[in-house]
Protein backbone atom coordinates (compact mmCIF):
# COMPACT_ATOMS: atom_id res chain seq x y z
CA UNK A 1 0.00 0.00 0.00
CA UNK A 2 2.67 2.53 1.01
CA UNK A 3 4.95 1.63 -1.92
CA UNK A 4 2.88 3.78 -4.28
CA UNK A 5 3.71 6.80 -2.11
CA UNK A 6 7.40 6.08 -2.67
CA UNK A 7 7.09 6.30 -6.45
CA UNK A 8 10.36 6.89 -8.30
CA UNK A 9 8.62 8.00 -11.48
CA UNK A 10 9.97 11.14 -13.10
CA UNK A 11 8.09 13.58 -15.33
CA UNK A 12 9.89 14.73 -18.46
CA UNK A 13 6.83 15.88 -20.42
CA UNK A 14 3.21 14.76 -20.78
CA UNK A 15 4.30 12.00 -23.17
CA UNK A 16 7.24 10.80 -21.12
CA UNK A 17 6.72 9.71 -17.53
CA UNK A 18 8.94 6.85 -16.49
CA UNK A 19 10.40 5.09 -13.50
CA UNK A 20 14.05 5.66 -12.75
CA UNK A 21 15.65 2.37 -13.72
CA UNK A 22 19.28 3.50 -13.57
CA UNK A 23 19.91 2.95 -9.88
CA UNK A 24 22.98 1.62 -8.12
CA UNK A 25 23.17 0.38 -4.54
CA UNK A 26 25.19 3.47 -3.61
CA UNK A 27 22.93 5.98 -5.37
CA UNK A 28 19.18 5.44 -5.38
CA UNK A 29 16.58 7.50 -7.23
CA UNK A 30 15.99 9.54 -4.08
CA UNK A 31 19.71 10.12 -3.56
CA UNK A 32 19.76 11.57 -7.07
CA UNK A 33 16.92 13.92 -6.13
CA UNK A 34 19.04 15.26 -3.29
CA UNK A 35 21.98 15.83 -5.62
CA UNK A 36 19.83 17.59 -8.21
CA UNK A 37 18.65 20.13 -5.65
CA UNK A 38 22.07 20.62 -4.03
CA UNK A 39 23.80 21.32 -7.36
CA UNK A 40 21.09 23.62 -8.74
CA UNK A 41 21.50 27.34 -9.33
CA UNK A 42 18.22 28.07 -7.54
CA UNK A 43 19.45 26.37 -4.39
CA UNK A 44 22.84 28.08 -4.46
CA UNK A 45 21.18 31.51 -4.75
CA UNK A 46 19.49 30.95 -1.38
CA UNK A 47 22.82 31.93 0.23
CA UNK A 48 22.03 35.56 -0.62
CA UNK A 49 18.35 35.55 0.24
CA UNK A 50 16.79 36.76 3.48
CA UNK A 51 15.60 34.31 6.10
CA UNK A 52 14.42 36.90 8.65
CA UNK A 53 16.91 39.77 8.67
CA UNK A 54 17.39 41.46 5.25
CA UNK A 55 20.91 42.37 4.06
CA UNK A 56 22.42 41.62 7.47
CA UNK A 57 26.06 42.60 7.90
CA UNK A 58 26.51 39.85 10.48
CA UNK A 59 27.72 36.72 8.68
CA UNK A 60 26.53 34.46 11.51
CA UNK A 61 22.88 35.24 10.87
CA UNK A 62 20.87 32.63 8.97
CA UNK A 63 20.05 33.04 5.31
CA UNK A 64 17.71 30.85 3.28
CA UNK A 65 20.53 28.44 2.40
CA UNK A 66 21.78 27.78 5.93
CA UNK A 67 18.18 27.51 7.14
CA UNK A 68 17.34 24.95 4.43
CA UNK A 69 20.44 22.87 5.21
CA UNK A 70 19.58 22.78 8.90
CA UNK A 71 15.96 21.86 8.22
CA UNK A 72 17.20 19.10 5.89
CA UNK A 73 19.45 17.74 8.64
CA UNK A 74 16.49 17.44 11.03
CA UNK A 75 14.31 16.06 8.22
CA UNK A 76 16.83 13.31 7.48
CA UNK A 77 16.72 12.10 11.10
CA UNK A 78 12.93 12.19 11.14
CA UNK A 79 12.88 10.32 7.83
CA UNK A 80 15.20 7.55 8.94
CA UNK A 81 13.11 6.90 12.04
CA UNK A 82 9.92 7.04 9.95
CA UNK A 83 11.46 4.65 7.43
CA UNK A 84 12.20 2.11 10.15
CA UNK A 85 8.64 2.45 11.42
CA UNK A 86 7.17 2.00 7.92
CA UNK A 87 9.38 -0.99 7.08
CA UNK A 88 7.99 -2.78 10.16
CA UNK A 89 4.42 -1.70 9.47
CA UNK A 90 4.56 -2.85 5.83
CA UNK A 91 7.05 -5.80 5.94
CA UNK A 92 6.04 -7.08 2.48
CA UNK A 93 6.59 -3.71 0.79
CA UNK A 94 10.41 -3.76 1.07
CA UNK A 95 10.78 -0.15 2.26
CA UNK A 96 14.36 1.08 2.66
CA UNK A 97 14.52 3.55 5.61
CA UNK A 98 17.32 5.43 3.86
CA UNK A 99 15.07 6.07 0.87
CA UNK A 100 12.50 7.64 3.17
CA UNK A 101 15.24 9.72 4.81
CA UNK A 102 16.45 11.01 1.42
CA UNK A 103 12.91 11.88 0.31
CA UNK A 104 12.27 14.04 3.37
CA UNK A 105 15.77 15.51 3.39
CA UNK A 106 15.42 16.60 -0.23
CA UNK A 107 11.94 18.03 0.29
CA UNK A 108 13.39 20.03 3.19
CA UNK A 109 16.22 21.31 1.00
CA UNK A 110 13.73 22.51 -1.63
CA UNK A 111 10.98 23.86 0.63
CA UNK A 112 12.14 27.50 0.36
CA UNK A 113 13.71 27.37 -3.11
CA UNK A 114 10.91 29.52 -4.57
CA UNK A 115 10.99 32.26 -1.95
CA UNK A 116 11.55 35.79 -3.31
CA UNK A 117 14.29 38.21 -2.24
CA UNK A 118 13.76 39.86 1.16
CA UNK A 119 11.86 36.88 2.54
CA UNK A 120 8.20 37.12 3.41
CA UNK A 121 8.35 40.90 3.03
CA UNK A 122 9.14 40.39 -0.66
CA UNK A 123 6.24 38.00 -0.98
CA UNK A 124 3.88 40.53 0.60
CA UNK A 125 5.00 43.29 -1.79
CA UNK A 126 4.23 41.16 -4.86
CA UNK A 127 0.79 40.21 -3.52
CA UNK A 128 -0.06 43.79 -2.61
CA UNK A 129 1.13 45.15 -5.97
CA UNK A 130 -1.13 42.82 -7.96
CA UNK A 131 -4.06 43.27 -5.60
CA UNK A 132 -3.80 47.05 -5.79
CA UNK A 133 -3.76 46.99 -9.58
CA UNK A 134 -6.24 44.16 -10.20
CA UNK A 135 -8.76 46.46 -11.92
CA UNK A 136 -6.27 48.05 -14.29
CA UNK A 137 -6.31 47.27 -18.00
CA UNK A 138 -3.14 45.21 -18.10
CA UNK A 139 -4.63 42.66 -15.65
CA UNK A 140 -8.20 42.62 -16.98
CA UNK A 141 -7.48 39.93 -19.58
CA UNK A 142 -6.48 37.38 -16.95
CA UNK A 143 -9.08 34.87 -15.77
CA UNK A 144 -10.19 35.05 -12.14
CA UNK A 145 -8.14 31.99 -11.20
CA UNK A 146 -5.06 33.31 -13.00
CA UNK A 147 -5.32 36.63 -11.20
CA UNK A 148 -5.70 34.81 -7.87
CA UNK A 149 -2.30 33.18 -8.49
CA UNK A 150 -0.63 36.59 -8.44
CA UNK A 151 -2.73 38.21 -5.72
CA UNK A 152 -1.99 35.31 -3.36
CA UNK A 153 1.46 34.37 -4.65
CA UNK A 154 3.03 31.91 -2.24
CA UNK A 155 6.60 30.68 -1.91
CA UNK A 156 5.30 27.11 -1.54
CA UNK A 157 3.69 27.19 -4.99
CA UNK A 158 6.72 28.92 -6.49
CA UNK A 159 9.02 26.28 -4.97
CA UNK A 160 6.94 23.56 -6.60
CA UNK A 161 7.08 25.46 -9.91
CA UNK A 162 10.86 25.89 -9.71
CA UNK A 163 11.64 22.21 -9.15
CA UNK A 164 8.94 20.82 -11.48
CA UNK A 165 9.08 23.36 -14.33
CA UNK A 166 11.80 25.99 -14.25
CA UNK A 167 15.17 24.69 -13.09
CA UNK A 168 17.38 22.67 -15.50
CA UNK A 169 14.75 21.45 -18.01
CA UNK A 170 12.57 24.48 -18.69
CA UNK A 171 8.90 23.40 -19.00
CA UNK A 172 10.07 19.81 -19.51
CA UNK A 173 10.01 18.51 -15.97
CA UNK A 174 12.34 21.03 -14.33
CA UNK A 175 14.69 19.09 -12.06
CA UNK A 176 12.74 15.92 -12.87
CA UNK A 177 12.53 14.86 -9.25
CA UNK A 178 10.70 11.67 -8.31
CA UNK A 179 6.99 11.88 -7.60
CA UNK A 180 7.66 10.78 -4.01
CA UNK A 181 9.97 13.74 -3.34
CA UNK A 182 7.65 16.21 -5.08
CA UNK A 183 4.72 14.88 -3.06
CA UNK A 184 6.64 15.26 0.21
CA UNK A 185 7.35 18.90 -0.72
CA UNK A 186 3.64 19.80 -0.80
CA UNK A 187 2.09 21.23 2.39
CA UNK A 188 -1.03 22.77 0.84
CA UNK A 189 -2.39 20.47 -1.89
CA UNK A 190 -4.74 22.97 -3.49
CA UNK A 191 -4.75 25.98 -5.82
CA UNK A 192 -4.91 29.72 -5.09
CA UNK A 193 -8.67 29.91 -5.67
CA UNK A 194 -9.13 28.32 -2.25
CA UNK A 195 -7.42 31.27 -0.54
CA UNK A 196 -10.59 33.37 -0.58
CA UNK A 197 -12.24 30.72 1.60
CA UNK A 198 -9.32 30.10 3.96
CA UNK A 199 -8.40 33.82 4.16
CA UNK A 200 -4.74 32.77 3.98
CA UNK A 201 -2.37 33.06 1.03
CA UNK A 202 -1.21 29.46 1.32
CA UNK A 203 -1.38 27.03 -1.60
CA UNK A 204 0.98 24.76 -3.51
CA UNK A 205 0.34 24.99 -7.24
CA UNK A 206 -0.47 27.66 -9.80
CA UNK A 207 -2.94 27.20 -12.67
CA UNK A 208 0.07 26.54 -14.90
CA UNK A 209 0.97 23.45 -12.85
CA UNK A 210 -2.58 22.23 -12.18
CA UNK A 211 -2.59 19.52 -14.87
CA UNK A 212 0.74 18.06 -13.77
CA UNK A 213 -0.25 18.29 -10.11
CA UNK A 214 -3.37 16.22 -10.76
CA UNK A 215 -1.43 13.64 -12.75
CA UNK A 216 1.19 13.28 -10.01
CA UNK A 217 -1.26 13.06 -7.10
CA UNK A 218 -3.34 10.51 -9.03
CA UNK A 219 -0.20 8.39 -9.48
CA UNK A 220 0.64 8.70 -5.77
CA UNK A 221 -2.89 7.67 -4.80
CA UNK A 222 -3.56 10.97 -3.05
CA UNK A 223 -6.67 12.06 -4.96
CA UNK A 224 -10.03 11.96 -3.21
CA UNK A 225 -13.27 11.04 -4.98
CA UNK A 226 -14.48 14.64 -4.82
CA UNK A 227 -11.43 15.82 -6.81
CA UNK A 228 -9.54 17.26 -3.83
CA UNK A 229 -6.13 16.03 -2.77
CA UNK A 230 -4.68 14.58 0.42
CA UNK A 231 -1.25 15.43 1.75
CA UNK A 232 1.59 13.00 1.27
CA UNK A 233 2.23 11.56 4.76
CA UNK A 234 5.94 12.36 4.56
CA UNK A 235 5.15 16.04 4.00
CA UNK A 236 4.14 16.21 7.67
CA UNK A 237 7.71 15.41 8.67
CA UNK A 238 9.16 17.92 6.21
CA UNK A 239 6.87 20.59 7.68
CA UNK A 240 7.71 19.63 11.27
CA UNK A 241 11.45 19.87 10.57
CA UNK A 242 10.91 23.41 9.26
CA UNK A 243 8.69 24.42 12.20
CA UNK A 244 11.17 23.07 14.75
CA UNK A 245 14.12 24.88 13.18
CA UNK A 246 12.81 28.33 12.36
CA UNK A 247 11.06 28.84 15.70
CA UNK A 248 14.29 28.26 17.63
CA UNK A 249 16.90 29.56 15.20
CA UNK A 250 15.11 32.91 14.89
CA UNK A 251 15.81 33.31 18.61
CA UNK A 252 19.46 32.40 18.10
CA UNK A 253 19.84 35.07 15.40
CA UNK A 254 18.04 37.65 17.53
CA UNK A 255 20.46 37.09 20.43
CA UNK A 256 23.37 37.32 17.99
CA UNK A 257 22.05 40.66 16.75
CA UNK A 258 21.26 41.81 20.31
CA UNK A 259 17.56 42.27 19.48
CA UNK A 260 16.64 40.11 22.46
CA UNK A 261 18.59 39.01 25.52
CA UNK A 262 19.44 35.62 26.93
CA UNK A 263 16.93 36.28 29.68
CA UNK A 264 14.12 36.67 27.13
CA UNK A 265 14.60 33.05 26.01
CA UNK A 266 14.94 31.42 29.43
CA UNK A 267 11.38 30.22 29.90
CA UNK A 268 11.16 28.88 26.34
CA UNK A 269 14.24 26.72 26.77
CA UNK A 270 13.21 25.68 30.29
CA UNK A 271 9.97 24.27 28.90
CA UNK A 272 11.82 22.18 26.30
CA UNK A 273 15.13 21.31 27.99
CA UNK A 274 14.13 21.39 31.65
CA UNK A 275 14.93 24.08 34.21
CA UNK A 276 17.98 22.28 35.61
CA UNK A 277 19.64 21.94 32.20
CA UNK A 278 19.02 25.61 31.46
CA UNK A 279 20.43 26.75 34.82
CA UNK A 280 23.63 24.75 34.33
CA UNK A 281 24.21 26.28 30.89
CA UNK A 282 23.22 29.81 31.92
CA UNK A 283 25.65 29.72 34.87
CA UNK A 284 28.61 28.50 32.79
CA UNK A 285 30.87 31.57 32.61
CA UNK A 286 33.13 29.97 30.01
CA UNK A 287 30.45 30.46 27.35
CA UNK A 288 29.20 33.65 25.74
CA UNK A 289 25.47 34.29 25.50
CA UNK A 290 25.34 33.23 21.86
CA UNK A 291 27.15 29.96 22.64
CA UNK A 292 24.75 29.27 25.50
CA UNK A 293 21.79 29.80 23.18
CA UNK A 294 23.40 27.60 20.52
CA UNK A 295 23.78 24.73 23.01
CA UNK A 296 20.18 25.09 24.15
CA UNK A 297 18.90 25.25 20.57
CA UNK A 298 20.72 21.98 19.80
CA UNK A 299 19.20 20.24 22.84
CA UNK A 300 15.76 21.66 22.04
CA UNK A 301 15.84 20.49 18.43
CA UNK A 302 16.82 17.00 19.59
CA UNK A 303 13.99 16.84 22.14
CA UNK A 304 11.36 18.22 19.77
CA UNK A 305 12.46 15.89 16.95
CA UNK A 306 12.15 12.83 19.20
CA UNK A 307 8.68 13.90 20.27
CA UNK A 308 7.68 14.56 16.64
CA UNK A 309 8.70 11.04 15.65
CA UNK A 310 6.48 9.57 18.35
CA UNK A 311 3.56 11.81 17.38
CA UNK A 312 3.89 10.76 13.70
CA UNK A 313 3.81 7.08 14.62
CA UNK A 314 0.93 7.44 17.09
CA UNK A 315 -1.19 9.37 14.58
CA UNK A 316 -0.16 7.52 11.44
CA UNK A 317 -3.61 6.09 10.71
CA UNK A 318 -5.16 9.57 10.86
CA UNK A 319 -2.43 10.93 8.60
CA UNK A 320 -3.19 8.22 6.05
CA UNK A 321 -6.94 8.80 6.20
CA UNK A 322 -9.11 11.22 4.22
CA UNK A 323 -9.61 13.33 7.37
CA UNK A 324 -6.01 14.33 7.85
CA UNK A 325 -4.80 16.52 10.75
CA UNK A 326 -3.52 20.02 9.99
CA UNK A 327 0.06 19.41 11.16
CA UNK A 328 2.08 17.43 13.71
CA UNK A 329 2.70 20.32 16.09
CA UNK A 330 -1.02 20.57 16.86
CA UNK A 331 -0.92 16.87 17.82
CA UNK A 332 1.90 17.27 20.37
CA UNK A 333 0.91 15.64 23.65
CA UNK A 334 3.72 17.33 25.58
CA UNK A 335 2.07 20.53 26.81
CA UNK A 336 5.41 22.13 27.75
CA UNK A 337 6.67 21.74 24.17
CA UNK A 338 3.50 23.23 22.71
CA UNK A 339 3.69 26.15 25.14
CA UNK A 340 7.34 26.75 24.28
CA UNK A 341 6.63 26.88 20.55
CA UNK A 342 3.74 29.25 21.14
CA UNK A 343 5.88 31.47 23.39
CA UNK A 344 8.73 31.51 20.85
CA UNK A 345 6.33 32.72 18.14
CA UNK A 346 4.95 35.36 20.50
CA UNK A 347 8.46 36.63 21.32
CA UNK A 348 9.39 36.73 17.64
CA UNK A 349 6.25 38.68 16.79
CA UNK A 350 6.72 41.18 19.61
CA UNK A 351 10.45 41.88 19.40
CA UNK A 352 12.16 40.24 16.42
CA UNK A 353 9.82 40.94 13.50
CA UNK A 354 9.24 44.51 14.66
CA UNK A 355 12.88 45.43 15.20
CA UNK A 356 13.56 48.91 13.79
CA UNK A 357 16.39 48.02 11.38
CA UNK A 358 14.35 45.12 9.97
CA UNK A 359 11.38 47.44 9.36
CA UNK A 360 13.62 49.99 7.60
CA UNK A 361 15.06 47.38 5.26
CA UNK A 362 11.66 45.85 4.51
CA UNK A 363 10.35 49.27 3.51
CA UNK A 364 13.34 49.56 1.19
CA UNK A 365 12.53 46.12 -0.19
CA UNK A 366 9.00 47.34 -0.93
CA UNK A 367 10.35 50.08 -3.21
CA UNK A 368 12.82 47.70 -4.87
CA UNK A 369 10.28 45.04 -5.83
CA UNK A 370 7.64 47.60 -6.76
CA UNK A 371 10.14 49.20 -9.17
CA UNK A 372 10.86 45.83 -10.77
CA UNK A 373 7.17 45.02 -11.22
CA UNK A 374 6.26 48.50 -12.50
CA UNK A 375 8.85 48.31 -15.25
CA UNK A 376 8.74 44.65 -16.26
CA UNK A 377 4.99 43.97 -16.11
CA UNK A 378 4.16 47.06 -18.15
CA UNK A 379 6.89 46.21 -20.67
CA UNK A 380 5.48 42.69 -20.92
CA UNK A 381 1.92 43.90 -21.48
CA UNK A 382 3.09 46.24 -24.23
CA UNK A 383 4.99 43.36 -25.82
CA UNK A 384 1.84 41.20 -25.62
CA UNK A 385 -0.23 43.87 -27.38
CA UNK A 386 2.25 44.82 -30.11
CA UNK A 387 2.68 42.81 -33.29
CA UNK A 388 6.35 42.19 -32.61
CA UNK A 389 9.26 43.39 -30.53
CA UNK A 390 10.33 46.02 -33.06
CA UNK A 391 7.19 48.01 -32.20
CA UNK A 392 8.23 48.37 -28.55
CA UNK A 393 9.64 51.58 -27.14
CA UNK A 394 13.37 51.61 -26.53
CA UNK A 395 12.78 51.56 -22.77
CA UNK A 396 10.49 48.53 -22.80
CA UNK A 397 12.66 46.67 -25.26
CA UNK A 398 15.72 47.11 -23.06
CA UNK A 399 13.77 46.20 -19.91
CA UNK A 400 12.78 42.86 -21.44
CA UNK A 401 16.32 42.25 -22.67
CA UNK A 402 17.43 42.68 -19.07
CA UNK A 403 15.55 39.48 -18.21
CA UNK A 404 17.76 37.31 -20.43
CA UNK A 405 16.51 33.73 -20.76
CA UNK A 406 13.59 34.47 -18.42
CA UNK A 407 12.03 36.99 -20.80
CA UNK A 408 8.49 36.27 -22.00
CA UNK A 409 7.91 34.69 -25.41
CA UNK A 410 5.43 36.00 -27.95
CA UNK A 411 3.68 32.63 -28.28
CA UNK A 412 2.84 32.54 -24.55
CA UNK A 413 -0.46 33.62 -23.01
CA UNK A 414 -0.51 36.87 -21.06
CA UNK A 415 -0.74 34.86 -17.83
CA UNK A 416 2.35 32.82 -18.70
CA UNK A 417 4.21 35.96 -19.75
CA UNK A 418 3.54 37.56 -16.39
CA UNK A 419 4.64 34.36 -14.68
CA UNK A 420 8.02 34.65 -16.38
CA UNK A 421 8.39 38.15 -14.94
CA UNK A 422 7.60 36.82 -11.47
CA UNK A 423 9.97 33.86 -12.04
CA UNK A 424 12.72 36.36 -12.85
CA UNK A 425 12.08 38.56 -9.81
CA UNK A 426 11.58 35.68 -7.38
CA UNK A 427 14.81 34.09 -8.59
CA UNK A 428 16.85 37.17 -7.65
CA UNK A 429 19.05 37.43 -4.59
CA UNK A 430 18.52 40.41 -2.28
CA UNK A 431 21.60 42.17 -3.64
CA UNK A 432 20.74 41.58 -7.29
CA UNK A 433 17.18 42.84 -6.84
CA UNK A 434 18.58 45.99 -5.25
CA UNK A 435 21.09 46.42 -8.07
CA UNK A 436 18.56 45.97 -10.91
CA UNK A 437 16.03 48.30 -9.26
CA UNK A 438 18.71 50.96 -8.92
CA UNK A 439 19.59 50.56 -12.59
CA UNK A 440 15.93 50.96 -13.59
CA UNK A 441 15.66 54.06 -11.42
CA UNK A 442 18.79 55.56 -12.93
CA UNK A 443 20.63 55.39 -9.61
CA UNK A 444 23.22 52.80 -10.63
CA UNK A 445 24.77 54.75 -13.47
Amino acid sequence: MFKKLLSNQRYCNKDEIKEDEQQQYYRSSFHKDYDRVIFSNSFRRLSKKTQVHPLSKNDHVHNRLTHSLEVASVGRSLGLRAGEFLSKKYPQTDIDPYDVAYIIQTACLAHDIGNPPFGHAGEEVIKEWFNKKKNETFLKELSEDELEDFIHIDGNAQSFRVVSQIENNLFNGGMRLTFATLGALVKYPYASNRCKFTCKSKFNFFQSEAEFFKLMFDELGLSRKDGSYKRHPLSYLMEAADDICYGLLDLQDAVELKIITLKDTKNIFSLICGEREVEVIYEDNDYSDIKKVSRLVAISIHNLALHTMGVFEDNFDAIMSDEQPRDLIELFINKEYKSAIKEAKKLASAKIFNEKRKIELELGAYNIIETLLDNLIHATYDFYKKEDETKLSFRYKRALELMGEDRPKKEQSLYNMYQRVVDYIVGMTDNHAKYVANQLNGMGI
